[in-house]
Order: C-alpha cells, then sequence, then structure tokens
C-alpha cells in the first residue's frame, strides 16, 4: 500500500477513534483507557509510515513506468433494428 493511502486511513481511524472515546461515558474508565492506548498505537504508526515515506524508503522497489502501444479498433457496425419499417410495407 502507498504511504499516501496508508496514512489517510490511518486518519480516518483516528478520527473514528477520538469519536468513540468522546461518547463513553466516564463511568467506563477501563474501556476508555483501553481505547487511548489504541489511538496512541495508530498515532504511532501514522508517524512511522510518514517517516517512511519523507525518508524516501520503501519496502518494494517501483517498476518502471511502461508505455502502451496504442491499439486501433475498428468503428463498430451498425445494427439492424428487428421489428417492421416502413420499408418493409412499401416493398
Amino acid at each position: 500500500m502507498k504511504a499516501n493511502k496508508a496514512l489517510k486511513r490511518l486518519t480516518k481511524i483516528e478520527a473514528l477513534m477520538s469519536d468513540v472515546m468522546e461518547r463513553y461515558s466516564a463511568s467506563a474508565p477501563h474501556i476508555r483507557e483501553v481505547l487511548q492506548d489504541a489511538k496512541a498505537a495508530v498515532t504511532g504508526a501514522k508517524e512511522a509510515v510518514s517517516l517512511q515515506a519523507s525518508s524516501g524508503t520503501t519496502s518494494a522497489p517501483k517498476k518502471a513506468a511502461t508505455k502502451k502501444a496504442a491499439v486501433k479498433v475498428p468503428p463498430a457496425k451498425a445494427v439492424k433494428k428487428h421489428g417492421t419499417t416502413k420499408q418493409d410495407y412499401e416493398g
């Protein structure tokens, strides 16, 4: 997965986790604590992906761009409609 796509997804996850944490009441501090730890892990992952993207190192080599040859396709032939036409009655 490309770094920018991963960063976008991690940002969405982080926002969703923030929303869930806000909705939990103070009566469940153990759940809020677990959610806070998970959010911290997502933040750490974002930082790691960001550092990897900025350093230019990737886990797989980039593929060389290849130019595709243009293929000429002949135009489609007109399809004769079925049914009666004015010419059928005159002929």
